[in-house]
């Protein structure tokens, strides 16, 4: 439909691609990509004739993280109301989690912040060897917490406590060493490298397929209740209300130091 920021594109072999499509803010989310992320999840696994789900990113980047700008205009929320808007982002990511059907990220250019829980919500995930990768958040004043889960099943603690604290840049080859990534490909050779394993996909049966991960999630304690999805947006809502995350906030929007930086 007519501004919408998410397409989706379908082939005769039930391959349902997700291409998120604010490509002029490099596809940072906001609350209208949100919404149709989860709209389009859930559509996409009641789908029968959907086998397999990608996501992909139009213009030079998968995925740039929030939007800033639309993150600062939340602050004048009451506490109830920003915790809302925490929890639709939680379930936006479940929802990729959750879905009953293979889901694949092809990433290239920048892939920051809530782009990595985008990506950690996916099955498979393979990137270009220009892809960059950061978990943003705490540089800002602000928590990953939404989606702590999927990174910590994908890079385990000891990777995420060192890149969701510092907020470093790593490139494709160190997602992939790290367990970000399961594969990477030449610049610009997404769609080959990706055509195997959507093919060994295909060769599954579907409910097999479902199954078995309703199976991993449940196992790994990725199949979380409501209540757990109401304690990770809580704080979440919560800490983007705070001085720290208007000093973060603020900093960004003025392309200065924050006042924690020394000399800033």
């Amino acid at each position: 439909m007519a501004g919408s920021v998410t397409k989706v594109e379908r082939d005769s072999r039930g391959i349902a691609t997700i291409w998120l499509a604010r490509s002029e803010r490099n596809n940072a989310y906001n609350a209208q990509m949100i919404a149709e992320l989860t709209e389009g999840a859930a559509a996409l696994a009641e789908d029968p004739d959907v086998r397999v789900a990608v996501i992909r990113g139009e213009g030079r980047h998968f995925q740039a993280g929030a939007d800033l700008a639309w993150i600062d205009s939340l602050r004048g929320l009451s506490p109830e109301d920003s915790i809302a808007v925490s929890r639709r982002t939680t379930d936006a990511v479940f929802g990729l989690t959750k879905m009953p059907k293979p889901v694949i990220a092809l990433v290239h250019g920048g892939c920051f912040g809530g782009g990595t829980g985008i990506v950690a919500a996916c099955d498979i995930v393979i990137a270009d060897e220009a892809a960059i990768f950061s978990i943003t958040e705490a540089r800002w004043g602000l928590t990953a917490l939404p989606i702590m889960p999927q990174l910590l099943s994908r890079i385990g603690p000891g990777h995420l406590r060192r890149y969701a604290l510092t907020c470093e840049r790593f490139d494709a080859r160190r997602a992939l060493e790290i367990g970000l990534v399961d594969e990477v490909c030449g610049e610009g050779s997404l769609d080959e490298a990706s055509a195997p394993v959507i093919d060994a996909l295909l060769h599954c049966p579907p409910q097999a397929l479902a199954d078995s991960k309703a199976g991993i999630l449940s196992l790994s304690g990725l199949d979380f209740e409501d209540a757990r999805l109401d304690d990770l947006a809580r704080p979440h809502g919560l800490k983007r209300l705070d001085d720290e995350a208007g000093e973060g906030l603020k900093s960004f929007l003025e392309k200065r130091k924050p006042a924690w930086y020394p000399g800033g």
